[in-house]
């Protein structure tokens, strides 16, 4: 892929109990040339339609003490049988650093690790400089990155446009080496 090619189409397939989720979606969305991002709720399309896409990006949120999306939690089994190997794949998480400290993110780690498992090439890794929290499932092994945008809300909603451009930024340059 030389710098004129354009980038693949990009499968986006989210979960969302109060909209913050798909709103974070929207905005991810609109963030690459329109028609590039296809938009999925996971709760109205089977999870399995990831499969005609060769870039995706996965969107959830972790709820109370550490637990997953109820979407995601209700397709949770099928992600193992899904032929993800050789896919791109970025991650993005809403959660609550201040009111759930001790599992900011969790849901993000747990769906990176399932997906880690699957072959996938995954990228969006994002720094975890600004956030206070206690625990994350969603750190590296080193601890100085989230598997995904770790996006929050509750109470830091007004970084989370200026995140979401640069994450998007740095997952078109991520895409740019990995399919070259």
């Amino acid at each position: 892929m030389t710098a004129a090619t354009p980038l693949p189409q990009i499968g986006l397939f989210y979960g969302s109990t109060t909209c913050f989720t798909e709103i974070a979606a929207e905005k991810i969305q609109q963030q690459f040339p329109a028609g590039q991002v296809e938009l999925f709720n996971i709760k109205d399309v089977p999870l399995q339609h990831a499969e005609t896409f060769d870039v995706l990006i996965f969107g959830l949120s972790t709820w109370d003490f550490g637990e997953i999306q109820e979407d995601w939690e209700s397709h949770w089994e099928e992600i193992a049988a899904l032929d993800l190997n050789g896919k791109v794949v970025a991650l993005f998480g809403m959660g609550d650093q201040v009111g759930y400290t001790d599992w900011f993110q969790d849901a993000l780690g747990m769906l990176h690790d399932e997906l880690a498992a699957s072959g996938t090439v995954r990228i969006g890794f994002w720094p975890n400089q600004g956030y206070d929290f206690a625990a994350s499932k969603a750190l590296t092994e080193d601890g100085e990155f989230f598997v995904g945008l770790a996006l929050d809300e509750d109470s830091q909603y007004e970084f989370s446009d200026d995140r979401i451009a640069q994450w998007v930024a740095q997952v078109k340059q991520e895409l740019a080496e990995v399919l070259t």
